[in-house]
């Protein structure tokens, strides 16, 4: 049974705070699952950006980060806590920070397969298909 959303705890973070959570998210998720090496994965980018991270009972579940408050990337919702709105409450907990910031557009690189999720958050679709890694991606945007 997937567990109810009013018992999951989105909390915005740091690098230096939540690696260990983070890692625990992303691991998984874009290393086993996708295939995405380690050296790409862990990128100087995450000790600089905003973190999201979900967590029920102390144990991290899902998690994204923002650049610069108008680009959000590296979305992960562990397998097992998938399909449930877990993925919409933290895309629109960084939307909210985004917008806390004064973003005017928010953008994301969307994997194909994750096009009608993006959209039901109010993404719309902005270049062509093209191939991140092995996976094939389109760009995304938010206008504020």
């Amino acid at each position: 049974m997937k567990p109810s959303l009013d018992k999951i705890k989105i909390v915005e973070t740091t690098w230096a705070i939540s690696e260990v959570h983070l890692r625990a998210v992303r691991t998984p998720v874009f290393i086993q699952e996708q295939l995405v090496t380690p050296e790409f994965e862990w990128d100087n980018i995450d000790a600089t950006a905003v973190h999201v991270l979900a967590s029920l009972n102390n144990e991290a579940i899902a998690c994204l980060r923002i650049i610069d408050y108008h680009k959000i990337g590296r979305m992960a919702v562990l397998k097992q806590y998938r399909g449930n709105g877990l993925g919409a409450a933290l895309l629109l907990a960084a939307v909210a920070i985004c917008k806390t910031h004064g973003a005017q557009q928010i953008t994301l690189s969307a994997q194909t397969h994750a096009i009608p999720f993006y959209e039901k958050c109010g993404f719309k679709v902005s270049s062509a298909v093209y191939q991140d890694l092995h996976i094939p991606h389109v760009d995304m945007r938010m206008e504020i």
